[in-house]
């Protein structure tokens, strides 16, 4: 994965989580996380790791992810790994 900037990456993630949340419309920020953005429950949020795992060619450890508060975050995350 080329370096993506932190705008580039939550470009990537907005459709993702439209799909997995069924929220055409949604709009998830840096500052999103599971009790502000509807229908982010702990199944859900599965499906979300699993694709970004595959949208992005990444694998997360489980110690990475439970250190994750919200969509910035991750998306800090992300950028370390395409480095």
């Amino acid at each position: 994965m080329s370096k993506l900037t932190p705008e580039q990456i939550l470009a990537e993630l907005q459709p993702i989580f439209r799909e997995v949340l069924e929220d055409p419309k949604l709009v998830v920020d840096m500052h999103s996380n599971a009790s502000t953005t509807p229908n982010w429950d702990s199944l859900a949020h599965i499906d979300l790791i699993e694709m970004i795992e595959q949208q992005f060619k990444v694998k997360f450890a489980l110690g990475e992810l439970q250190d994750l508060k919200n969509v910035g975050d991750l998306v800090t995350l992300l950028a370390q790994k395409s480095q």
